[in-house]
């Protein structure tokens, strides 16, 4: 569940209220290809190279973690459940670099548990 939890507020900051300008970014398109989500998460770990997107994405992360990402509107949360559902089920291997990044001591598991939970996000 950790996991599930902290990727829930690492997806819903890249669409944060920060900036609207990614609202319409294909979500399938970065899912289904293993080229662009390698690469988002090689910036989010700081591995690779960012594009103006993962930079913006990159960050927010610290302030939406910290704030229980109020500035998310529910376009923004859907597709927050959309990427969390998919990494959950189809790369738990990046789930898991992601959850130990952000959230190395577990403090930000009791802030998004039932976020979670009412997603129905099961791991």
């Amino acid at each position: 569940m950790k996991v599930a939890i902290v990727l829930f507020a690492l997806v819903a900051a890249a669409y944060a209220g920060y900036t609207t300008k990614y609202d319409n970014i294909d979500l399938d398109q970065i899912l289904f290809s293993d080229r662009l989500l390698n690469n988002y998460v090689k910036c989010l770990l700081e591995t690779g190279n960012c594009t103006p997107d993962g930079n913006e994405l990159k960050k927010a992360l610290p302030s939406a973690l910290a704030n229980g990402c109020k500035d998310c509107s529910e376009k923004h949360k859907y597709g927050s459940e959309k990427v969390i559902r998919f990494l959950v089920n189809e790369r738990p291997q990046i789930w898991a670099k992601l959850a130990k990044k952000y959230d190395p001591q577990g403090l930000h598991k009791t802030k998004f548990q039932n976020i979670a939970q009412k997603a129905g996000i099961k791991v």
